[in-house]
């Protein structure tokens, strides 16, 4: 497939919450939130991730928050769309549907629960790749998938000019710090984990997919900015000031999280889809404390109940 000027992912890139209301996707609460993310300064959208409940979303509402994402970001940033399952083919039609939509580029994760081992991991992508003329990001995240992406399989995924990019969701910096220089010149890498931001850039990286950039984006880009330009102290401060609210964050893309956050910043609703329930009354108080010094509100009045 041609994949002439294909995107450079990098910087940072959301991992955009879908907002709910009465069981439904609130599609002005969407835009809204599209609207501030751009202005911000991000560099990019990634819709329908984990952080977005991707997972639980029908193929209407898929096809819903990306058309509104898409007409939202009006070109002034890429949308990604996570396109990723167990499955090859259900994946493909995925990515198809996404490119009819007009998205930039996929995010496609290691196969989940099915655990294809590497040979089948190879397959699946090379398929893909021969399937799209989007640019392709992995997301290598075994704790969720079971499956890991080994070495020989990084130099075979290096055969396929659609991957463009690998997010790395390990949280292991010396595993990414060791690569080869042939790979780490071949991919663009992202992480996935806020807390390692800076060391990730500081080891050769080349961003991040950011679920708390849906909180504080101007931060999370400021820091990726300051990195970038060599401006390390200040990188530093940045980062001083963010790992509070991510730790208050607690695991990485936890919607319920995410989604309480942002109703104390934005008012935007905090509905959820079962499994995943309303955060506790101690997750709440540290998520609202870490937030006071952004909003300069008391943590009392943040901390009412849903």
């Amino acid at each position: 497939m041609n994949n002439a000027g294909k995107l450079r992912p990098g910087g940072a890139i959301t991992a955009l919450v879908t907002p709910f209301r009465d069981g439904e996707v609130d599609g002005a609460a969407l835009e809204d939130l599209v609207e501030w993310q751009v202005l911000s300064g991000v560099d990019g959208l990634a819709l329908c991730t984990a952080a977005g409940e991707g997972l639980s979303l029908s193929p209407r509402e898929r096809r819903m928050v990306l058309d509104i994402c898409i007409r939202t970001a009006a070109d002034r940033i890429p949308v990604i769309a996570a396109a990723g399952t167990n499955c090859t083919e259900s994946t493909i039609a995925l990515i198809r549907d996404a490119e009819e939509c007009g998205a930039r580029a996929v995010l496609v994760t290691v196969p989940f629960y099915s655990k294809p081992g590497q040979k089948g991991i190879v397959r699946h992508f090379e398929r893909i790749a021969a399937a799209t003329n989007l640019p392709v990001l992995i997301e290598n995240a075994p704790a969720r998938t079971a499956s890991d992406l080994t070495m020989e399989t990084l130099e075979r995924l290096a055969e396929f000019e659609a991957v463009v990019a690998i997010v790395d969701s390990t949280g292991d910096i010396a595993r990414f710090a060791n690569l080869p220089p042939a790979l780490r010149q071949r991919f663009r890498f992202l992480s996935s984990h806020d807390a390692a931001a800076l060391p990730f850039h500081l080891s050769g990286g080349d961003g991040i997919l950011s679920a708390a950039a849906n909180i504080l984006p101007r931060l999370v880009t400021s820091l990726q900015k300051a990195a970038y330009g060599s401006h390390i102290s200040a990188a530093f401060a940045l980062s001083d000031r963010l790992l509070p609210v991510v730790a208050a964050l607690g695991p990485e893309d936890d919607p319920a999280r995410l989604k309480y956050a942002l109703q104390i910043l934005r008012g935007t609703p905090s509905d959820l889809r079962l499994p995943l329930v309303p955060i506790e009354s101690d997750s709440r108080f540290a998520i609202a404390k870490s937030l006071a010094p952004f909003i300069g509100c008391s943590v009392a009045r943040m901390t009412l109940s849903i």
